[in-house]
């Protein structure tokens, strides 16, 4: 059996000297002739007695001697040489040994050391004083079982030191920094200091800090009471410019009694604005009725709206009913979907928002309904009012106000956000533990396309925690019976597209010209004035460009 398995991994030899100096024995490097010469040198050896650590340097190997009187003489360990660092350090200071076993028993100072596998290495005697542990009792259990509400795991994982943090345990809070170990560039440790008892001026701190965070926590209390409603604004998740945008626009536009238009693509969360406007309106403790146009029957259109009359059609209700638009009185009524609605329909609608009347199917009475409608769409209207598909001063009605609602690939940046939030939703949801989600799982999730934006998001988050293990979501588990494990074969570009090699400056210019304008197009869904506006063109060049491409593309 070797000395380093005899030892540990960084011993590399043993030196045994009597009381008299003389070598008892010798084993691995300490074998060597003129370490043996050295270490049995009286001067050599009285000066390492007193440093207790002492660097040994050859001409071909360098170590770090730990010296140390036994009932036999003196012990002199060998270990693997040390940094340049650590030997300038040990070359400088007489007392390194004592340095070292003060940061260890440091009573105000404590440390812990975990592994790369996060479980204790190392903790501090008056750390396992605090909460009760034997000497060596902690080390080899994993770091959040013994250390109340540590970090150290998390640190070991993202590599990111946390220096200056205030860490809470039994009660009390305490200062402490973490910091990662490297070896070679790869991540083997991390190491906590705390303030264990330390100073009056760290426990005033702690006192500070204490009344700060209940001064805090009474301000949230006063706000979270006055300011309830905000609740339906937080719902809208996310902190991207997009999204941020679209929340100043509803606090400006909720208090006015004006409808506004909210459009988006499917599952970009149109809904939400519409709640978010009504509670912060004055009209928030009236009802928000909400119509879903694109699900109504065309025969049942007029009689859900308007309402009806007893006996009106077969099969009516004998009393009658009323319509969505009067059970919206005093509040706000929210047509979703309203580009599908029928042109007939339009035309009553138009009436309604004009005079503010409703008459009943069936009925001859009109009835006086005070309410405010927002509307909610995916379709692009100004493109149905061309083809004489929506009324244009039914369109003038409905949006004097109109909020668009960014899609999910033009809010990358909110995906962790929106993550986070499926996650304790789904996890409260099914009654289950929420699981910690891997780093690399958000940078994965922001690659992929998101044609059904943030509703697909949420159905593939909640897919995902379907086949979660050991409490945790990994990029396997959103592959698993979905595209995104499939390689994207990238389809092949068009002539006018493609930039050839060796082209001219003009020639690529041309091509990269060519590629804006046919992902403009694509954006817009074939609408052209959208698409000259994005790109800051006139119709008239995006037309004539767009001649020049597909004659391109025929040649």
């Amino acid at each position: 059996m070797s000395i380093s398995e005899q030892k540990g991994p960084g011993v590399k030899g043993v030196v045994l000297l009597d009381d008299a100096g003389k070598c008892a024995a010798a084993y691995g490097a300490g074998a060597d002739m003129r370490i043996r010469s050295m270490v049995t040198n009286a001067e050599w050896l009285k000066e390492a007695t007193d440093r207790r650590l002492t660097p040994i340097l050859l001409n071909d190997a360098q170590y770090s001697a730990l010296v140390t009187k036994v009932p036999e003489g003196t012990l002199i360990l060998l270990s693997e040489p040390p940094s340049d660092a650590v030997l300038n350090f040990i070359l400088s200071v007489d007392f390194a040994y004592d340095i070292l076993n003060h940061i260890l028993m440091d009573p105000y100072d404590a440390m812990a050391v975990v592994g790369g596998d996060e479980k204790l290495a190392y903790i501090s005697p008056v750390h396992e004083k605090f909460f009760g542990l034997q000497a060596g009792e902690a080390v080899g259990k994993n770091v959040r079982d013994v250390i109340e509400n540590s970090r150290l795991h998390h640190v070991v994982r993202t590599g990111i030191a946390e220096v200056g943090q205030i860490h809470r345990m039994r009660g009390k809070d305490r200062v402490v920094s973490r910091h990662p170990i490297l070896n070679d560039g790869k991540i083997v440790g991390a190491i906590g200091r705390i303030m264990f008892k330390g100073p009056q001026q760290v426990e005033a701190m702690s006192r500070r800090i204490n009344a700060l965070e209940e001064e805090i926590a009474t301000y949230k209390a006063k706000a979270s009471s006055e300011n309830t409603d905000n609740a339906y604004l937080d719902a809208i998740v996310g902190q991207s410019f997009a999204i941020r945008a679209v929340k100043d626009q509803i606090r400006k536009v909720a208090p006015l009694d004006i409808p506004v238009l909210v459009q988006g693509e499917s599952g970009t969360g149109k809904e939400l604005v519409a709640q978010a406007l009504h509670m912060l309106s004055p009209r928030h403790e009236g009802r928000l009725v909400t119509v879903n146009a694109a699900a109504l029957p065309e025969s049942l259109v007029e009689s859900e709206l308007f309402g009806y009359e007893a006996g009106s059609f077969t099969g009516a209700d004998r009393k009658g009913r009323a319509g969505k638009f009067e059970q919206a009185d005093k509040g706000t009524i929210f047509l979703d979907e309203i580009g599908d609605m029928p042109l007939e329909v339009q035309s009553k609608l138009l009436r309604v928002l004009q005079d503010r009347m409703v008459e009943r199917v069936g009925g001859a009475k009109p009835k006086r309904v005070d309410f405010r409608l927002f509307s909610a769409t995916n379709r692009d209207l100004e493109a149905f009012i061309e083809q004489d598909r929506f009324r244009l001063d039914l369109f003038y009605r409905i949006s004097p106000v109109v909020i668009a609602m960014p899609t999910l690939e033009e809010r990358l940046e909110d995906i962790p956000l929106l993550l986070n939030h499926f996650v304790t939703d789904l996890a409260t949801q099914y009654n289950r533990p929420q699981p910690e989600i891997d780093l690399n799982v958000h940078d994965y999730l922001m690659e992929q396309k998101w044609p059904g934006n943030v509703r697909q998001l949420r159905h593939m988050v909640e897919r995902a925690m379907v086949f979660a293990e050991d409490g945790r979501l990994r990029i396997e588990d959103f592959q698993r019976g979905t595209a995104f494990g499939a390689k994207k074969v990238p389809s092949p570009a068009t002539p006018s597209m493609a930039v050839k090699s060796g082209a001219t400056l003009k020639e690529t210019v041309e091509a990269l010209e060519n590629k804006l304008i046919n992902d403009a197009i694509i954006r817009f869904k074939g609408n052209k004035k959208k698409a000259a506006e994005h790109l800051g063109v006139s119709r008239s060049y995006l037309y004539k460009k767009l001649e020049e491409i597909a004659e391109q593309a025929e040649a």
